[in-house]
């Protein structure tokens, strides 16, 4: 598949669009005042041994945990 081009600014605004034709396959160099900032693509599977599984917070929460309290909870283990 050829790897298209995609401005900053459309791929703010819709990027759940965007996260799913990349998990398809998909892949986009991601341009802002028409200069190339980053590429976006899918993980191959050989990318996905170098990741980690820290913690899923899907476990805690079926719909994750917010950021804010975990930080909060983080700051007062390092007081």
């Amino acid at each position: 598949m050829k790897t298209q081009i995609l401005g900053l600014k459309e791929l703010r605004e819709n990027i759940q669009k965007y996260a799913s034709r990349v998990k398809k396959g998909e892949s986009f160099i991601v341009v802002k005042k028409s200069k190339p900032v980053f590429k976006i693509s899918s993980v191959n599977e050989d990318d996905e041994e170098l990741w980690e599984t820290v913690i899923d917070f899907t476990k805690i929460n079926k719909n994750g945990v917010d950021a804010r309290k975990i930080l909060k909870a983080l700051r007062k283990l390092n007081a």
